[in-house]
């Protein structure tokens, strides 16, 4: 397995791809694609040639999530060589560009950015940059969708498809027998240095903290050795799903703090104090995230929505938010 780095100017400032079966008489297969820019296409093309392969080369694509930043070349990679492109079931669609797909969510972006009290004046410039950044665009893909469990011969791995919900709903990794034990490529459920965004990334999910956390307790519970991750170095899955377990208690906590102090309060406010000026795609990801605490407190039963504002009604237990889902991982 040999990574390629990608540069991306759009999020989290590179990618990393992965190509396995670099021998001669392997099947060529790429884990993700970064965005679809001539200058990226240019340098897969480089990473690719310093192993003796070319994109014609290439026969498998296994694709993490539909985002741009990883999705983006598939279409162009399988216009050039025939590759099969595979794509988790819950984002099939979107990396397929189907117009049906992108008006749903979309749809839904536009209603969440007026629920979550977005001002007037900024919903259609967010809404554009969101377009703009997220859609899909270039050689359509026909894309060969997969579910949790499935396996796939890649010459000397096997790599089996986890599902990993929460950065978005159809979000899968690839596990395989490395030479640590059982490693996976694991895309944006887990980074080195950032969390992954929830609430804004996908608005798909209904509950999207709760089903991240559920992903961050299959980390630890399956007892994975390292996770190559879609963007910097490897990393220990389960010191690193801990990790973000505790950041999002302590995101929670500042949560309930903002609504002790103001009372019924809509996500765009929350997330106003909890991260001051946002620009960029951080206008959507922002208050995403702070809705997807929000809507994790209302289930729980200690928020209730009260038009689109929030107002607590008992005070949170937060082991029973935390701590017992992480426990039922270990």
């Amino acid at each position: 397995m040999n990574r390629i780095r990608l540069e991306n100017t759009q999020f989290e400032g590179e990618n990393s791809i992965y190509l396995l079966g670099s021998d001669a008489d392997a099947p060529t297969t790429l884990i993700d694609t970064s965005v679809r820019k001539p200058e990226t296409l240019d340098s897969l093309e480089s990473g690719l040639a310093d192993y003796d392969r070319s994109i014609g080369d290439i026969d498998d694509v296994f694709i993490t999530h539909w985002h741009p930043d990883h999705a983006g070349l598939a279409g162009t990679i399988q216009e050039r060589s025939d590759a099969t492109v595979f794509v988790h079931e819950e984002d099939a669609a979107l990396v397929a560009q189907s117009e049906s797909a992108w008006d749903a969510i979309e749809a839904r972006q536009r209603r969440l950015l007026d629920e979550w009290g977005l001002p007037e004046r900024i919903q259609a410039p967010v809404f554009q940059h969101a377009q703009d950044v997220g859609r899909l665009d270039g050689p359509e893909p026909t894309v060969e969708p997969f579910a949790a469990g499935d396996t796939f011969d890649v010459g000397d791995l096997e790599l089996e498809a986890v599902h990993l919900p929460g950065h978005t709903a159809g979000l899968a990794g690839f596990a395989f027998d490395g030479d640590s034990g059982r490693e996976l490529f694991c895309g944006d459920a887990l980074l080195e240095n950032y969390t992954p965004n929830v609430g804004g990334a996908d608005v798909r999910l209904e509950n999207p903290l709760a089903t991240y956390l559920d992903t961050l307790s299959h980390f630890v519970s399956e007892e994975y050795t390292r996770a190559w991750p879609g963007h910097g170095d490897s990393l220990d899955p389960a010191e690193r799903a801990d990790e973000i377990y505790a950041h999002h208690r302590e995101r929670a906590e500042d949560v309930i703090d903002v609504l002790e102090d103001n009372g019924p309060t809509d996500p765009w406010t929350v997330g106003s104090h909890l991260f001051g000026e946002l620009d960029g795609i951080h206008l959507l990801h922002g208050p995403g995230e702070s809705y997807a605490h929000l809507r994790h407190l209302a289930e729980a039963g200690y928020a209730e929505r009260v038009g689109d504002e929030y107002e607590l009604v008992e005070s949170p237990d937060l082991d029973d938010l935390f701590e017992e889902r992480m426990k039922a991982g270990r």
